[in-house]
């Protein structure tokens, strides 16, 4: 198929170039992110291939629509940015890849955890300026403390688990649909807003949807343990950043580390250090000592890339075959505004 690939990096180059050697679909790559201005771009083509922060909204779906683009292939799990309805009107296939490396994610979560507590990053800071100095560094232990994950799916369980059977933990834990298997290893299954309330950390790992949107807001904050620790590695909105804000200033929370951002759409994925940063509150949220922000990143392992690049053209020879779709999202497929079973951090 011919394939115009948006927003692509080196990245995404070499390892779908890769995927691609044995299935023979015509690739383009195109830097720039897919939008109303860009999406004229795709006449003659018979698919695009976009990522988690391309926006493929009602109009962007019809101008593609009319340049005879059939299928939306998302390279990444979240779909959130996709009018999937607009998309069933106008006949056109969306597919994503649900699941590539759980591992990756969780893996970097518990990463951003102990950098977070630890206080790691403002120690590297400091010895780079030849600064050894300990004051200010004391972290805490992890074993016996409350560790609270939202959401456990595949990352979610993940992460339960490492924190539980690792570190020696007691973990809560909340999601629709509770894993036997984490019950039966002791993870306590309660409501999201007992995690919030109960735990010295909590890290998120459901999928954005209207219920989860804001899902930790200034309520959340009030009622949290003083000191509590706020990890997100799934989607930025999650979390609402003034009320995060505030409870920075006023020390109610403890720490942030965040590999998403509300309005990351604007920043993550681009060389932006010759440019001033237009966004206040992402500023403001770098002038605190105890946040931690990297740039979505946590995917980024080469046996994500390689899984990622493999479901999409897998994606693309079957629709082109015209068998089913395994990873097909249809519109009905959205779930009611509650938190869902995240297979996988959407990224």
């Amino acid at each position: 198929m011919k394939t115009l690939v948006f927003g692509s990096k080196p990245y995404d180059r070499r390892f779908l170039e890769a995927a691609n050697a044995s299935r023979g679909h015509a690739l383009t790559f195109f830097e720039p992110r897919v939008d109303e201005a860009t999406a004229t771009l795709a006449v003659g083509f018979d698919a695009v291939c976009v990522f988690v922060n391309d926006t493929v909204s009602r109009r962007v779906l019809e101008i593609l629509a009319e340049c005879g683009v059939k299928v939306v292939a998302l390279r990444c799990a979240g779909y959130n940015n996709v009018d999937l309805a607009a998309a069933e009107d106008l006949g056109i296939a969306v597919v994503r890849v649900p699941a590539y490396s759980p591992n990756a994610v969780s893996e970097f979560t518990v990463g951003l955890v102990l950098a977070l507590d630890r206080k790691i990053h403002r120690a590297w800071a400091r010895v780079r300026e030849n600064n050894f100095a300990l004051e200010g560094l004391i972290g805490r232990n992890l074993e016996s403390r409350t560790i609270g994950v939202i959401g456990t799916g595949r990352i979610g369980a993940l992460v339960a688990r490492a924190f539980k059977l690792g570190f020696g933990c007691e973990v809560l834990a909340s999601d629709p649909s509770p894993d036997p298997e984490l019950v039966a290893e002791g993870i306590r299954y309660v409501e999201p807003e007992v995690v919030l309330r109960s735990s010295d950390i909590v890290s998120l790992h459901c999928p954005l949807t209207p219920g989860t949107r804001h899902l930790v807001d200034a309520k959340a904050i009030a009622e949290a343990r003083e000191g509590i620790l706020i990890v997100n590695t799934s989607r930025g909105a999650l979390i609402d950043t003034r009320a995060v804000i505030d409870g920075l200033k006023s020390g109610k929370i403890g720490g942030v580390a965040l590999d998403v951002y509300e309005q990351e759409a604007d920043l993550f994925f681009e060389d932006l250090s010759s440019e001033i940063i237009q966004d206040d509150d992402f500023q403001r949220l770098l002038t605190f000592p105890n946040v931690l922000v990297t740039g979505h990143q946590a995917f980024l392992t080469e046996e994500a890339l390689r899984a990622i690049a493999e479901t999409t053209l897998a994606s693309l020879t079957d629709f082109e075959a015209g068998r089913p779709l395994v990873n097909r999202v249809e519109a009905e497929q959205v779930r009611p505004p509650r938190i869902e079973t995240a297979s996988t951090k959407e990224g």
